[in-house]
């Protein structure tokens, strides 16, 4: 039995559930992690992630020392490259005044517009703040942009024009209190296994019923009372065919819609064409399971909607949201307890990224950079002269990447994120990777896009940093330093002031005193001051358990859910919806529909999970097709098989599995080997700019072994 030599409290760094761990810490080395059965997320549950896949801190390919590639790349020569002899390693102060200085001349030459920037969902709320503040207040850049535009920007934008809050409106933990829920686009027992263990317990105990709407055989179906088996990309004729039996059965709550919504009389005539023998010829659900759905839903008391990556990741994303939050405005499931349009966020701080202002188009807040008021309030905060911020709407990551080139984007930032995995069409980004003139990596490995960096800028883990996480339930909690940073790796928040402070210098506009934060806690309370709903939020305040935004001052208790009494824009809004096919539909060619996702064993782009233990549990990726389609192919469980679409191929062994249903198939996102990405189309949403990644055309056929692990194109491991 070891004794520990102290116990740390903190928060998981794997996804929105944001369970509470405990760190034992023996001769400053992590050996065990437990949670607290009082926490007030997670009770003491915790998946294997949470669990066991800490030990990414110690990996023997985490860059502990600062990097400087030896030889310029120049553009359109610019490579993945591995090769030891081809970096030098450098003391701090050689790396930041190089990134310094080689971003600088940029920027002098060819402008804001050239400038950008991916925050990170993974980093701290302080280390995205003051990320997005760099590049705004220094370049005059809004090219600042994390994941949330690969995964929920479709449902941002939705719940945004329909309500005008893109946040989960309820805690998960308040299902119990559902007599009906709704999940879709959700693997919720693999991606939010606490989330799905509450809902488990809201069936088995509390007597609720549960619908899953999803084209797997998901774990949560065998909890469901009903599973509605659709196509992927056809959610807005199944949820619009759901809506039309609520209005044409009079199930709608008329007074609800009468106080607090508008546009309902064009919204109705838009769902006429909606029936659910439509939605069945288009979806393929059973036109009865569409309307015992809608009627199990609208006459329940208390119902909620969870949705997940399922749901925006199409080029219709955006009104595939609106398709549910059209559900909730009907039938008035929103603004009490155990009801609510509840995104379930991926990452373990990407509520936190965006409410941080790690995007385009607003400042931290949601506040606009196009509004003049809001922009001369973050210049004077930020101490810079009127009219100096950037009143243009920046660039999101797929329009950064395809900017890049003479005349567009020059050079780039990277902290924690890794374009050369999450972005579609894989091809196509590798050869704007190769474009850039200057790239900086700040990061703890020396992943698929580090590889093409000309500095490395190495990071401190989670365990060894102070900051905080917002969790999907808008929780901000604490996220504490265990142990001393590796080597001479550091906190993201001091990389980041210490290289502001040069470029300042560079640029002759010296305003240190701005950057010369003493503690990640001065820069939330400088973010609170700028954010109305993270006002209240102290560090002295969420030392047990946190607090839930908004927090409007600091006697503010917190808000477990929202718009009980109104929305932010008022009145919710109807908006009539026309079904729009997936770009990419099955042909002869291509004759299945490819849907990617993840595993309970990783995560996202396998920086992380790569690098743990964890890897030795689904070391390598897997396709899952249907037993009828593998009989028609001829395929055999646990077979290698080819996966072509018009943009790439990989091979992979095929996963024989009930799980798929006839015509679809899923390849995980986390394995570099067999990039799914290599495959998925980069076609955009036209209002939330998010890629189609849950539907696009591919071929199956069988291949051999010696073919494994051998993607067409050049994505790569990245390895120092």
């Amino acid at each position: 039995m070891i004794t520990p030599d102290r116990i740390v409290p903190t928060t998981c760094p794997y996804c929105g559930v944001g369970c509470n761990l405990e760190l034992h810490i023996k001769d400053d080395f992590v050996y065990k992690v437990t949670s607290p059965f009082d926490a007030v997320v997670n009770h003491g549950n915790l998946c294997v992630k949470g669990r066991f896949g800490y030990d990414f801190v110690y990996n023997k390919d985490r860059i502990t020392t600062p990097l400087i590639r030896k030889t310029a790349q120049e553009p359109g020569a610019r490579t993945q490259a591995f090769d030891r002899d081809q970096w030098h390693e450098a003391s701090w102060d050689e790396a930041l005044d190089y990134a310094a200085g080689r971003l600088v001349e940029i920027y002098r030459r060819d402008g804001a517009d050239a400038m950008a920037v991916y925050c990170c969902a993974k980093a701290t709320n302080e280390d995205n703040y003051l990320l997005q503040k760099l590049f705004r207040a220094l370049f005059r850049s809004n090219n600042v942009d994390h994941c949330t535009r690969l995964c929920h920007a479709g449902s941002v934008v939705a719940l945004q024009m329909a309500i005008g809050s893109s946040a989960m409106s309820n805690t998960a933990a308040e299902v119990i209190h559902s007599d009906v829920f709704l999940v879709t686009g959700s693997n919720t027992a693999e991606t939010h296994p606490i989330i799905a263990l509450q809902m488990k317990a809201a069936v088995a105990n509390h007597g609720a019923k549960l619908i899953v709407v999803d084209p797997r055989r998901v774990e949560m179906v065998n909890w469901a009372a009903l599973w509605l088996p659709e196509k992927p990309g056809t959610d807005v004729p199944l949820f619009s065919a759901m809506a039309h039996v609520i209005i044409k059965e009079e199930l709608y709550n008329r007074d609800f819609i009468e106080r607090r919504a508008e546009g309902f009389a064009e919204f109705v005539k838009s769902m006429e064409k909606f029936t659910p023998a439509y939605a069945e010829s288009i979806s393929g659900v059973d036109r009865n399971l569409i309307v015992e759905a809608a009627r199990m839903y609208a006459t329940a008391k208390n119902a909620a909607i969870y949705w997940a990556l399922g749901i925006p990741e199409h080029s219709h994303g955006t009104d595939n949201a609106m398709s549910l939050i059209h559900l909730a405005l009907l039938t008035g499931h929103i603004g009490r307890q155990g009801t609510g349009l509840n995104p379930l966020r991926g990452q373990n701080n990407v509520q936190g990224a965006s409410d941080s202002g790690a995007m385009p188009w607003h400042y931290p807040g949601y506040q606009r950079v196009d509004d003049e008021t809001a922009a001369r309030k973050f210049e004077h905060a930020w101490n810079s002269e009127p009219g100096s911020l950037n009143r243009r709407l920046g660039l999101t990551t797929t329009e950064i990447m395809s900017a890049v080139g003479p005349g567009g984007v020059r050079a780039l930032h990277l902290m924690g994120e890794n374009p050369m995995m999450s972005e579609p069409n894989l091809n196509h980004t590798r050869h704007k990777m190769e474009q850039l003139e200057f790239l900086v990596a700040q990061d703890l490995f020396i992943n698929e896009s580090d590889a093409y960096a000309d500095v490395f800028l190495p990071a401190a883990s989670w365990a060894e940093k102070e900051g905080t996480f917002t969790n999907t339930d808008r929780r901000v909690q604490r996220v504490r330093k265990a142990l001393e940073p590796r080597g001479q790796s550091r906190a993201d928040w001091q990389i980041i002031c210490d290289l502001a402070q040069r470029i300042e210098k560079k640029l002759s506009r010296p305003q240190t005193a701005f950057w010369a934060y003493q503690s990640p806690a001065e820069v939330l309370e400088e973010m609170g001051r700028l954010v109305p709903e993270y006002a209240g939020v102290k560090y002295s305040r969420i030392e047990k358990e946190g607090l839930q935004t908004p927090v409007w001052d600091d006697n503010h208790p917190g808000t477990p859910y929202l718009f009980a009494e109104t929305f932010p824009s008022g009145k919710g809004k109807f908006h009539p919806l026309e079904y729009v096919p997936s770009v990419e539909m099955p042909d002869d060619e291509y004759p299945f529909i490819l849907t990617t996702g993840r595993l309970l064993e990783h995560w996202h782009g396998g920086t992380l999970t790569r690098h743990s233990k964890l890897d030795e549990l689904y070391p390598e990726a897997r396709i899952e097709i249907n037993p009828a389609d593998a009989a028609r192919l001829r395929i055999e469980d646990g077979q290698p098989v080819r996966v072509s679409s018009r943009r790439g191929s990989i091979v992979l062994r095929a996963w024989v599995t009930q799980r798929a249903t006839v015509g679809v198939v899923f390849i995980p996102m986390h394995f570099v080997e067999a990039a799914a990405n290599l495959l998925t189309l980069d076609t955009l949403d036209p209002l939330a700019k998010i890629p189609e990644y849950k539907a696009c055309a591919v071929r199956v056929v069988p291949a051999t072994k010696d073919q494994l692990a051998r993607p067409e194109g050049k994505v790569q491991r990245g390895r120092y």
